[in-house]
């Protein structure tokens, strides 16, 4: 269908639009909304499009050829080399066309994330499975030819790997269920000391076995924060978990909690290697490990810190990274306080 509209409706009719939005005459732009000008120049209409829209899809349909009905092209560029753009066009009647771009870029990056996922995932559990394959088959086909150590030894392999499948696809699961929960904010009253007490206990035997002292620092009469319990406690065994990973063998892991406004603060710091800056704002992807073989060997899936942000935001709360290489790494996570505890 092709509409005829006069320039004062034209005028109304885009400016009324939130995406951005221009009208071609011939090959100049006619006229623009505010959007359409802050994305791709204050000074656009008449101005040839070809300079305005400089992308040879677009161009071949707005200049080179005739539109007879509303069209649809995929282009990239126009306000940044990454962003992503869905270019709708429909005639508008005397040769005018309007033209809207539309911004799939969090579209496009929500759907590389699924893939990259799916990918690193299928990865993470394809490894561990053909170890267990190849093992399981020397053990059947040449069980008469194995002595007892090597059967012990192989054995002893299949059972570790079998564990790490099992860490990763818990660790998804769990992904899973926090995602599907993110917007619903907890509101149980929940005493942050003893959930860290509890994780610390848990953790007591790795830092023994690590040489590795737990330091609470605990806040005097800190009030509950709004939290779902389960969720926190594994927010806080991740932290200290990874802190002692990580951390040099020997040296202490402090896990402190005090008050700030409304926010009860708490850090885990451990006195590691540290991270390069480089990395710190990858560490919360899925997957994304500094170093991928001694992660793996320490144990570690990858999903963590992942588990660790959703988890935060979920309960409206933040969560930040910082480490100097050579000095170690702290984790801090602000979560609300109870409704009412600070009356």
């Amino acid at each position: 269908m092709i509409f005829t509209l006069n320039r004062d409706k034209s005028r109304r009719l885009i400016e009324g639009l939130t995406e951005a939005a221009i009208i071609v005459r011939g090959a100049t732009v006619a006229m623009s909304n505010a959007a359409a000008r802050n994305l791709l120049g204050v000074a656009i209409e008449g101005v040839d499009v070809r300079q305005v829209l400089p992308h040879p899809a677009v161009i071949e349909r707005l200049v080179r050829g005739g539109v007879a009905g509303p069209e649809e092209v995929e282009a990239a560029g126009f306000g940044g080399s990454r962003r992503q753009w869905l270019v709708r066009i429909a005639p508008l009647g005397d040769g005018a066309l309007m033209v809207r771009l539309i911004d799939r870029s969090e579209a496009r990056a929500a759907e590389q994330m699924r893939v990259d996922f799916v990918a690193n995932a299928s990865h993470e559990l394809r490894t561990p499975l053909s170890t267990l394959i190849g093992y399981a088959e020397t053990l059947r086909e040449r069980s008469g030819e194995i002595d007892g150590d090597t059967r012990d030894r192989f054995l002893s392999i299949v059972h570790e790997e079998a564990q790490r499948m099992q860490r990763v696809v818990e660790d998804l699961i769990s992904l899973s269920r926090i995602e599907a929960e993110k917007f619903t904010t907890p509101t149980d009253a929940v005493d942050l000391e003893q959930l860290i007490d509890i994780s610390v206990e848990s953790a007591r035997r790795m830092g023994e076995e690590r040489g590795s002292q737990l330091v609470r620092e605990i806040e005097a009469d800190l009030p509950p924060i709004a939290a779902d319990s389960v969720q926190i406690l594994q927010v806080i065994d991740n932290l200290i978990t990874n802190a002692l990973r990580y951390g040099e063998p020997g040296t202490p892991v402090t896990i402190s909690a005090t008050l700030e406004d409304a926010m009860v603060h708490m850090t885990v710091a451990d006195r590691g290697e540290g991270i390069a800056s480089e990395h710190l704002h990858r560490l919360t992807e899925r997957f994304y490990r500094v170093d991928t073989s001694r992660s793996r060997s320490l144990g570690g899936t990858g999903l963590g810190l992942s588990i660790v942000k959703h988890i935060v935001e979920r309960h409206r709360g933040r969560f930040t990274i910082e480490s100097q290489v050579g000095k170690g790494t702290t984790v801090h996570v602000l979560l609300p306080v109870a409704a009412g505890s600070l009356s």
